[in-house]
């Protein structure tokens, strides 16, 4: 009986060759495809870790806290708050997915500055409104009429009568004149009384009268008041019916020997009148 023939020994070691070239051709496949999942697994994870540190940047940008990124209120709160900020209201509208709609701004048209400037004239106005009602007599009205009545500024005798028609003798200068007041007695320090409501409008001193108050009491009538000394009052100033003037000072040189007195002059339209006629 024939034995069975072995393959030469060339063959033998031909196959082996090739067997090993397959084997070590599947594990270099296979070591290529597992290294470029692996790759390619890693590459997802660093894309979604970019993607999520993005919607985070986008969402911390635009105001809102964790988890309120797809709260349509959470979104609004965090814009509003940067918008008051920034001196506007911003109004987003957002759906649940965390997608913005258009944003609809409403801002103040008016300038600030043009508001303040506003603002300031109205105080300005509204100040000067209540200087001139306070110098008005807060609010009463100042109207000295033919019918209306003064009162003596001072208890005393008339030592010499208005006289605008013919002269009068004025003693201390020894010689005759015009008299545009009446000049009434009185003793030094006595209380000089206002005839009646009025505004003063001026403070003067001179040297036949001393100081002189001028007070306007309406309609063109004016009072003058003379040869006063310690007078509280100042231009502006609202006076009341029988309300303290000032005080009887020495005569000035003019009226020395008539001695202390005061001058009580009063016109119209800035004609002398005879204020007794009122009186």
């Amino acid at each position: 009986m024939n034995k069975k023939q072995s393959p030469p020994p060339k063959k033998r070691g031909a196959t082996v060759a090739a067997v090993l070239c397959f084997v070590a051709a599947i594990a270099i496949v296979g070591t290529y495809t597992l290294g470029n999942s692996r790759e390619a697994r890693q590459n997802e994870k660093l894309a979604k870790t970019e993607e999520t540190q993005s919607k985070e940047e986008t969402t911390k940008s635009r105001g809102v806290g964790d988890g309120d990124a797809g709260d349509g209120t959470g979104g609004n709160t965090g814009e509003l708050a940067g918008a008051e900020e920034a001196g506007s209201l911003v109004i987003t509208n957002e759906d649940d997915t965390g997608i913005s709609g258009e944003n609809v701004e409403n801002t103040d048209q008016t300038n600030p500055g043009e508001r303040s400037t506003e603002s300031n004239s109205d105080i300005s106005s509204a100040d000067t409104t209540a200087g001139a009602q306070q110098t008005a007599g807060q609010g009463v009205n100042v109207s000295f009429g033919e019918d209306s009545k003064l009162l003596w500024p001072v208890n005393g005798t008339v030592l010499m009568s208005f006289s605008m028609d013919k002269t009068t003798y004025f003693s201390t200068l020894d010689q005759y004149k015009y008299n545009p007041a009446v000049i009434i007695s009185a003793a030094e320090n006595d209380q000089v009384i206002a005839g009646t409501t009025g505004i003063v409008k001026s403070i003067d001193n001179i040297a036949e009268t001393g100081t002189t108050v001028n007070i306007d009491i309406g309609n063109g009538y004016e009072l003058f008041y003379g040869q006063l000394k310690d007078v509280q009052l100042k231009t502006g100033d609202y006076v009341e019916a029988n309300s303290v003037i000032g005080y009887v000072s020495a005569p000035t040189k003019y009226y020395s020997t008539e001695g202390p007195n005061v001058y009580f002059e009063m016109r119209k339209d800035g004609q002398p009148i005879n204020p007794v006629d009122y009186m």
